[in-house]
This record gives structure tokens, C-alpha cells and sequence, in this order.
């Protein structure tokens, strides 16, 4: 970690680069308390397509229709409760 204060960022505006990729971050001061970090920029991770997502789903043997359409019907019906 590198501190710099305002004037030496100014001065050296063109070589910060350097300098995070070095020390990793650097802390900009104002007065002597800390006002700015500059920090490197962290790799994108990248997300599964869909395609490979359903592809590693297992296949049902029941098509989704016909699960939501029993599961509608059984709401549906009226609930007797015995006592």
C-alpha cells in the first residue's frame, strides 16, 4: 500500500498506474487523512450460459404441463376434513 498526498498525486497523475499495479492499492491523503483509494480492477467472474446450466439438469419423464395441470386439479378439489 502506497499513501501519496494531494500534490504528489497531482505530480505523479501519470505514473499511478504503476504504482497500484505494484503496491496493490494506493491511499490518497488530504491534510493527512485518508480521502481516496485507488484500487486495481478485480477479474469478472465469469457466469454459466443457460445452455450449460440445463444441460447438467436432469430430464423429467413427466412433462412440467402435465405436473402443474394435476397440481392446479388438486387444489382445486374441495378439502373434507373428518373429525
Amino acid at each position: 500500500m502506497k499513501t501519496l498526498n494531494i500534490r504528489e498525486t497531482r505530480a505523479l497523475i501519470g505514473q499511478l498506474d504503476q504504482m497500484v499495479e505494484q503496491s496493490g492499492e494506493v491511499i490518497v491523503t488530504k491534510y493527512g487523512n485518508p480521502i481516496l483509494r485507488i484500487l486495481p480492477i478485480q477479474e469478472v467472474i465469469k457466469r454459466p450460459f443457460h445452455k450449460e446450466l440445463r444441460a447438467k439438469m436432469p430430464i423429467l419423464r413427466t412433462p412440467s404441463g402435465k405436473l402443474i395441470r394435476e397440481d392446479r386439479n388438486e387444489r382445486s378439489q374441495p378439502q373434507i376434513k373428518e373429525l
